[in-house]
């Protein structure tokens, strides 16, 4: 089945089953947990028994979308807690971290989830803002918590979980950037005069799946004993696409989304894989599927090659040693 008749078979005729795994004991940390697929995760985890972390830009909107969640599921007080983290700030990456590996006496589970979707330019932290955010941020928190999910899953003898999510837009990722010469990938993705902007979040997406097969290679689960996935939760209801709700968006929406409380069960489904999934592009949270395009073949792994190169030195030079994993 074609990449297309797929994806419309999966919006139109399946959905992902609800999540039963109990997470009874465990902690998760879920990122962007306010709103959307983030906050229905969430919803579904303190249900299942967690105790979860809602990593949050702005506590005000964390605390009230946490006494939204403990109103209908009847979960402890102590179930969710609101951490503030700022994914376009590094600095605020790493005071989270440290105070998540300071705090917590285990973590089972990250589910990288905040992400931002814009047309506009916008610069943080010398990058064009979705490469800070989606990209640098998202692989500097991932690698700034794996000590301590691996630390868990050799202490409580459980596999632990590091789960990115990811879109099924890396497909329609034209990356004209990675035409770049060798080390000039992000310094073209930064340039605004030779920007897309239009593909930058699809682009966004195509670079998760590289970093979640770099850490995967890094960390063998056999090893490590933590499962490294990416999830694409399929089209849904939420507000990433509030800065652009174009007419053809909303059309899109109304015939082909899923409520956001179904997409959200693909994250949960994700940071409860069984190992096979390390490394994997797990459809729909479930399904392990071979990525295409810019994925595949010896034209894929230079690209993903050459952009692990670079990022593993902008993620050395925010913390020295954060990649060295043991």
């Amino acid at each position: 089945m074609s990449f297309f008749l797929s994806f419309f078979y999966r919006h139109l005729f399946w959905s992902p089953p609800k999540p039963t795994t109990s997470f009874k004991g465990k902690t998760v940390i879920v990122t962007g947990a306010n709103t959307g697929l983030g906050k229905e995760a969430t919803r579904w985890l303190v249900t299942l028994g967690a105790q979860v972390i809602m990593a949050v830009r702005n506590v005000n909107k964390g605390e009230a979308a946490a006494r939204d969640i403990r109103s209908n599921t009847s979960c402890a007080p102590d179930a969710l807690k609101v951490w503030q983290l700022d994914m376009s700030s590094y600095a605020s990456v790493i005071a989270f971290a440290e105070r998540a590996k300071t705090e917590l006496p285990r973590l089972d589970a990250l589910l990288a989830n905040a992400g931002l979707h814009t047309e506009e330019w916008r610069v943080t932290e010398g990058n064009e803002e979705h490469i800070t955010t989606n990209v640098v941020s998202t692989a500097l928190i991932s690698c700034l918590l794996y000590p301590k999910l691996q630390q868990t899953a050799v202490q409580y003898k459980s596999d632990a979980h590091l789960s990115i999510t990811s879109s099924d837009l890396y497909y329609a990722a034209d990356f004209k950037e990675r035409l770049a010469p060798e080390g000039q990938l992000f310094a073209t993705l930064n340039d605004e005069k030779k920007s897309n902007m239009a593909d930058r979040y699809n682009v966004s997406k195509l670079l998760e799946i590289y970093i979640i097969r770099e850490i995967a290679a890094a960390t063998p689960y056999d090893s490590h004993r933590v499962i490294v996935n990416c999830v694409p939760p399929g089209f849904c209801h939420s507000e990433l696409t509030r800065e652009r709700e174009t007419f053809g968006i909303k059309l899109l929406k109304t015939v082909l989304a899923r409520p956001t409380e179904v997409g959200a069960r693909t994250l949960v489904h994700a940071i409860s894989a069984a190992p096979a999934s390390h490394g994997q592009y797990i459809e729909d949270g479930v399904k392990i599927r071979q990525t295409l395009r810019h994925t595949q073949g010896e034209e894929g792994a230079d690209i993903q090659r050459r952009f692990w190169v670079e990022l593993k030195q902008i993620l050395e030079s925010i913390r020295p040693g954060v990649t060295s994993f043991k």
